[in-house]
């Protein structure tokens, strides 16, 4: 049994602490003791020309970084910002933001990336549960203006962030030009604790609301410890990763691996297929990582074209559902590449990898991955471990997983007695050694690998005086991997239309992705004999409405 303490942090974070999973992890060399500030000078003094960020045209090298990593640090410390103080960033996949992240591991302050489709709602509650010091936005991306959201956003903060604003015009806040030439540099990075927070991400849950989930420089480290060497990425490899950096794959891919494991990304801040397809080929990525619809993209540029991406080893698809499919045929048009399902959580990134030979492509596509470098166990509702094949939910215990959640109340039921995390999933595990997943006992959707919680949608919609009861499920999409239906029981005498949901969302400031697909008005809800809503029954009829 591994136990379990529960000790303060520098930022007053209360996290859970694994003694016997710490040792492991320091005798396998899965956590460095070194932050991502201290790879990143590594990187800079070995070669400093080194093109390590490639945001489509830019070309950013490792000094460039690094000295606009310091100039940054040097403003978070003229700031009076402290180690365990918090540094929000909701911006796209710019180079800028890399060099934020490492800004703040080299003076120890927590970063916390939060998605730029968020909008009044989402961030008001990630701001204030997080104490947020600073916050760095664009002045407008994808038509949407970030200012007057922030604007709006501020007076609702006990704690109001100062913000930095990106590539536009700044006014009420400070522009991005001025913090870089108002400080001064900081000389080489502070003296942090390895073991202390170093990222804050917030994740969807099943209580309506977000949770935030802590993880330290070392767990943050353990993932690509153990994602080099299975991908056998070396020097003269690159990745290719257009996921959002502010969610965890993309975090890991886009903002650790080029610096830690010395493995340069390309990205881009908008998903375009054909320019993506076009990025990845020229800068010959032998690795890419990105949720269904990234890998759909491709594989419909590829099967029009004819061309294919001879550079190209692995592509990991996960963060929504993955038809097999999909797999085979992306196999079949990248002639070199093995593309796989993968299986995780911001909780506990990346529990599995792919096969290691295109001749076992069945197991990438048909499973959720081989287990790598993680236990798992299979349990029944009464926490009993469970022989392979036989189904139950999914729990997991690496060197990669999290120290926890900001609010206590989220860790009670998130772990067993044994320190393994509870991953809301059903599963079983086949072919010896590999996950499939079957389902979801926490009440999320999955669209376009966005993590979108029910309950939160629910909630807005039952606020409507027309609405007497509503439930929120997937639905398949062959777009997004997963769509929102609505069903919808209106009160007595009382009418609603798909425009009127649609509006309740938008009004509530919640992101407009969040807004169902499918509006069905129905006139009971089937529950159980308890009171408790059949969703199963509900995401049957919601099948029924994608196929037709």
């Amino acid at each position: 049994m591994t136990s379990v303490e529960t000790r303060r942090d520098v930022g007053g974070w209360l996290i859970h602490w694994r003694p016997d999973l710490a040792r492991q992890a320091q005798l396998s060399g899965a956590w460095p003791n070194l932050t991502i500030a201290q790879f990143a000078r590594q990187r800079a003094e070995e070669d400093p020309s080194r093109i390590m960020f490639i945001e489509g045209e830019r070309e950013i090298s490792a000094t460039e970084m690094y000295r606009t990593a310091q100039l940054v640090a040097g403003y978070f410390l003229s700031s009076g910002l402290r180690p365990g103080d918090v540094v929000s960033m909701q911006l796209p996949n710019w180079w800028e933001a890399s060099a934020i992240d490492i800004a703040a591991s080299m003076t120890g302050v927590v970063i916390n990336p939060i998605v730029p489709i968020n909008r009044d709602a989402e961030v008001t509650h990630m701001l204030g549960a997080s104490k947020s010091r600073v916050l760095f936005i664009p002045a407008s991306f994808r038509n949407f203006d970030y200012v007057q959201m922030m604007q709006r956003v501020a007076p609702n903060l006990k704690r109001k962030p100062e913000v930095v604003v990106l590539r536009g015009d700044c006014v009420p806040f400070q522009a991005w030009e001025s913090v870089l030439k108002g400080g001064t540099p900081l000389g080489q990075p502070m003296d942090v604790d390895p073991d202390a927070v170093k990222l804050l991400m917030y994740t969807s849950g099943t209580t309506g609301r977000p949770k935030g989930v802590l993880h330290s420089h070392n767990s943050i480290h353990a993932d690509s410890f153990k994602m080099k060497p299975a991908m056998k990425l070396g020097d003269g490899d690159r990745t290719f990763c257009p996921s959002p950096m502010t969610h965890v794959s993309g975090y890991l891919w886009g903002f650790n691996m080029p610096w830690y494991g010395n493995v340069p990304v390309v990205t881009m801040d908008t998903w375009d297929p054909v320019r993506g397809f076009d990025l990845l080929d020229r800068h010959g990525c032998s690795f890419a990582v990105g949720a269904t619809p990234f890998l759909q993209g491709l594989v419909a540029i590829a099967r029009d074209s004819g061309r294919s991406l001879p550079g190209l080893r692995n592509f990991l698809c996960g963060g929504a559902s993955v038809p097999p499919d999909l797999i085979y045929e992306a196999a079949t048009l990248f002639p070199n590449c093995i593309p796989w399902r993968c299986f995780g959580a911001t909780e506990v990134p990346t529990l599995t990898c792919g096969p290691s030979q295109r001749d076992n492509l069945r197991l990438g596509a048909e499973t959720d991955g081989r287990i790598h470098g993680a236990e798992v166990r299979i349990v029944d509702n009464d926490g009993r471990t469970l022989t392979n094949g036989e189904e139950g939910e999914i729990l997991a215990r690496e060197p990669s997983m999290a120290l926890g959640y900001v609010l206590e109340e989220d860790n009670k039921e998130a772990y067993d007695k044994d320190g393994f995390f509870r991953m809301g999933d059903l599963g079983r595990i086949v072919d010896l050694d590999h996950i499939l997943c079957t389902g979801r006992k926490k009440d999320l959707i999955i669209r376009a690998g966005e993590n979108i919680s029910a309950r939160e949608i629910e909630d807005v919609i039952f606020q409507s005086p027309k609405v007497a009861e509503v439930a929120i499920v997937s639905m398949p999409s062959r777009k997004t991997g997963e769509a929102i239906c609505a069903f919808v029981v209106v009160e007595l005498g009382q009418s609603i239309d798909f425009a009127e949901v649609a509006q309740l969302v938008r009004a509530s400031g919640l992101a407009i992705q969040k807004t169902p697909e499918h509006v069905e008005i129905v006139a009971e809800l089937p529950k159980t004999a308890s009171g408790k809503v059949r969703k199963d029954q509900l995401r049957h009829a919601a099948k029924a409405f994608a196929r037709d």
